[in-house]
């Protein structure tokens, strides 16, 4: 097999894994927060405690993936576009 062919087939792999992941789990953890919905801060004795809330996703911990989200949008613009 030609790396041509080697690079395109694990190209291809890797999309439809990326399709089949937004299909069957639309939202992720969030990267800001890590999907906890807050931030963690210490007080001056070092001991943790709940920070403020994230305002990336809204204290809910998740997120849209990138995918998922270009996806809705196309979608969106079908829609408008065929009525």
């Amino acid at each position: 097999m030609s790396p041509a062919a080697l690079a395109t087939a694990f190209l291809l792999i890797v999309t439809l894994g990326y399709v089949a992941k937004c299909w069957l789990s639309p939202f992720g953890d969030c990267r800001k927060c890590a999907g906890m919905g807050h931030a963690l801060k210490t007080n001056r004795k070092g001991h943790v405690k709940r920070g403020r809330d994230c305002r990336r996703c809204d204290a809910t911990g998740k997120r849209i993936r990138v995918g998922r989200w270009i996806y809705n949008r196309a979608a969106r613009t079908y829609r408008a576009g065929t009525r």
